[in-house]
């Protein structure tokens, strides 16, 4: 039996555009929600439809039509004493730490969560979702990134070199032990992403 995990990333807000480390509160901008409602009808069937907690992902299922469930193990990077602040801001008082935070996996100068831990909680309940319906969740981009980083096996150093754009979908399949991998493809048809839209390490 073949399992499949569609993952859907949310539309743009303004901690995206920000480069914001995403403290869960900042919902969508106009732009972000109407590209969404626009999308809508382009959402793949699934029979299990959850989402990561936090305003910007509630939201943007919302648009989409979708009613989906909140599981916290879905939850973002936790930045901790980071959360709601620019990478600028950060990055000009720690120099050192925001260092170690992007180029070592297990590294959590903020107090909060290291990549690999998120990379394993991610990793488990994808493991969870091999069994049973379809599923499509509403997630961060950094929960898309763990997810890729544990299907493939890939060492979490790779975690930083995968970009998660707006409103698109990333498919899995997982059959015998192993996931393959269809990357993200976009909403509605829209190729084009919307200004600064959501390449910054901390706002995804």
């Amino acid at each position: 039996m073949t399992s499949r995990v569609l993952l859907v990333s949310p539309a743009s807000s303004p901690a995206l555009r920000q480069a914001r480390f995403y403290d869960g509160l900042g919902a969508l901008d106009a732009s972000g929600a109407a590209r969404a409602r626009a999308a809508a009808d382009d959402l793949p069937r699934a029979e299990r439809v959850v989402r990561s907690p936090g305003a910007r992902c509630q939201e943007t299922a919302v648009e989409l039509g979708l009613a989906a469930g909140e599981l916290p193990e879905l939850a973002g990077l936790d930045a901790g004493r980071w959360r709601g602040r620019t990478l600028e801001e950060v990055g000009g008082a720690e120099p050192e730490a925001v260092m170690r935070w992007l180029t070592d996996p297990d590294s959590a100068p903020h107090g909060g969560e290291s990549v690999r831990a998120l990379c394993q909680r991610v990793g488990a309940w994808l493991e969870s979702a091999r069994e049973g319906a379809r599923t499509l969740a509403v997630v961060e981009p950094d929960v898309v990134r763990a997810v890729v980083v544990h299907a493939l096996a890939l060492p979490p150093e790779t975690f930083w070199r995968l970009d998660v754009l707006p409103l698109t979908v990333t498919e899995l399949s997982g059959r015998s032990g192993r996931w393959n991998l269809r990357l993200g493809r976009p909403l509605g048809g829209d190729a084009t992403p919307p200004p600064e839209s959501g390449r910054s390490r901390a706002g995804q």
